[in-house]
């Protein structure tokens, strides 16, 4: 029987889209978290050994999955061209390094510990979440500056007002400014207040302004960028897979778009006929 490359990489393609594969992959991700954390702690050198043994074992096991996804890819420009096909193959190949008795044993350690956001690559639901992550920083850089503003401008009042009263809270603007993140995730920030309270009856109205405006307003914008970004990445993803709403959507607007310029041109042959 004459070997096929085609046949071969078709069975490859077969194997990377294997539920049962991607399964045992994720298990293993999964498996490689759980030795690392183990070894945190002191163990007995027995069980060590045995640690060592498994962490070999899911090194080859990593470095076998990752040749068959380059060999299903049609090129290695191909399997390059993707980031997260990219990000994997780092993480595999700095697995690699010894992490035993050389100097690079810390920077091996520290690697290996990256492998468990493999995760992130193989589910394609965790990959949808960090890119509309990603996505949203720039958005939430605006939000998060004039925050910082709103902060800056209160930590300044504050370290005016309430310096004497208690300089370990409010002594400068950057005490100040940590102060207020107390205040902001409401830890004992009731302290903080009544203890001014005591100096400055009205002080309460800068803690809960502050709080209206930092946790009620900033915090949900942040939030809500973040699910519109995510709404965008779950439509797009799903117009790439052809499925659910968005696809449909889509295909209609291609359409719709396709009529229009067939009616445009049918428009422009009637007007030339009656010239």
């Amino acid at each position: 029987m004459p070997f096929s490359a085609n046949k071969v990489q078709a069975k490859f393609v077969h194997l990377r889209e294997n539920k049962l594969f991607e399964t045992v992959v994720i298990a293993i991700i999964i498996l490689s978290a759980l030795v690392i954390g183990a070894k945190t702690y002191q163990i007995d050198p027995n069980v060590l050994a045995v640690f060592k043994i498994l962490d070999l074992m899911i090194t080859v096991f990593f470095l076998v999955e990752i040749i068959i996804r380059m060999i299903a890819e049609r090129s290695f420009k191909n399997f390059f061209s993707k980031g997260w096909n990219v990000f994997d193959f780092i993480i595999v190949v700095a697995s690699l390094i010894p992490v035993e008795d050389s100097e690079a044993a810390l920077l091996g350690r520290l690697l290996r510990i990256f492998r468990v956001l493999r995760l992130v690559s193989i589910i394609p639901e965790l990959r949808v979440l960090l890119t509309a992550f990603i996505q949203a920083i720039p958005r939430m850089g605006y939000v998060s500056l004039l925050m910082f503003i709103i902060f800056y401008i209160y930590a300044a009042v504050g370290s005016m007002f309430f310096h004497k009263i208690n300089p370990v809270l409010w002594d400068n603007i950057t005490i100040s400014m940590l102060t207020l993140f107390r205040v902001a995730t409401f830890e004992d920030w009731t302290d903080v207040m009544y203890e001014t309270m005591e100096v400055f009856p009205l002080s309460w109205f800068f803690y809960l302004s502050f709080i209206f405006i930092v946790a009620f307003v900033f915090l949900n914008m942040m939030i809500g960028i973040v699910v519109d970004t995510l709404q965008r990445e779950h439509e797009k993803e799903a117009r790439e897979n052809d499925e659910g709403e968005a696809a449909e959507v889509h295909h209609i607007e291609e359409r719709t778009i396709r009529i229009e310029q067939q009616l445009e041109r049918i428009e422009q042959m009637l007007r030339s006929e009656k010239k």
